[in-house]
């Protein structure tokens, strides 16, 4: 689905991957639904937008609490006239320590933000979109979707949760004018951890490791959208991993294992 004067809902629209998608749907001239529950960032992605514009309406909205996503669909309407998809971006990681000492409530926030959210706003929308000549959903993984992540794994669980979902809408929509497409970003260059409310130690910090612009990541998933690919991997590790996993999972794991071993031992 071309961006071009369709309307599009983004999640998360207040940092990151989020904030750059929106401020590319708008260079590709789409009007866009920003959500995301803090009205400061929602704010600062509208600063960065091109001044005048009335292809941006933001909204604040907390995509855990069900009611409130499903008014949505109607606000969008109202303002835009219609909905043509939904890029489900909002996601939390969860505190860098073993599962064994991940306290519930933590876990709790982990599936409610990246798995319940991204299910309220992808069931809300979907009647909405199946009306539309032509509509697209992207929903966002992660690398920790499909390799697991010692010290991530409630929250790897929570992106295998919507790898699974969007796999198994992407099916039960064939023949449907609506695409689906899952996306697993490898490390992007976001403030994640510090929205996550996640502490990184300093020698987590200060090690070597090659992240992703954000920008060129939400190029990237946007083009995935635009040629309608059934899945999107979003960064030169992401890519490695996911080859090296199909091959040898094991030894895949191993690796990762070693190369979190500094982090969970801090």
């Amino acid at each position: 689905m071309n961006a071009a004067d369709k309307v599009l809902v983004v999640t998360g629209a207040g940092s990151g991957m989020g904030r750059e998608i929106v401020l590319e749907l708008l260079r590709r001239r789409a009007r866009v639904a920003a959500i995301d529950m803090s009205e400061a960032r929602l704010r600062e992605t509208e600063a960065l937008a091109p001044s005048g514009t009335d292809a941006l309406a933001t909204f604040v909205v907390n995509v855990t609490d069900r009611a409130a996503v499903e008014a949505l669909p109607q606000l969008v309407v109202d303002r835009f006239g219609s909905v043509d998809g939904v890029i489900n971006c909002a996601g939390i990681i969860q505190p860098f320590v073993r599962l064994n000492e991940l306290d519930y409530a933590a876990i709790d926030r982990v599936f409610d933000v990246n798995w319940r959210g991204t299910l309220y706003m992808t069931k809300t929308f979907l009647p909405w979109l199946l009306k539309r000549p032509e509509a697209h959903i992207v929903n966002i993984s992660s690398m920790g979707g499909f390799l697991p992540v010692p010290g991530q794994t409630a929250y790897g669980a929570s992106k295998a949760a919507v790898k699974l979902l969007t796999e198994g809408l992407h099916s039960e929509l064939a023949g449907t004018a609506v695409g689906v497409t899952v996306v697993f970003p490898g490390a992007v260059a976001t403030n994640i951890s510090a929205n996550s409310g996640v502490t990184i130690t300093a020698t987590a910090e200060t090690a070597p490791r090659k992240v992703y612009p954000a920008d060129r990541a939400a190029r990237d998933i946007l083009d995935g959208m635009e040629r309608n690919r059934f899945r999107v991997v979003v960064g030169p590790d992401a890519k490695l991993l996911d080859r090296f996993y199909r091959l040898s999972p094991r030894r895949a794991t191993a690796f990762i294992a070693g190369q979190m071993k500094d982090l969970l031992s801090h």
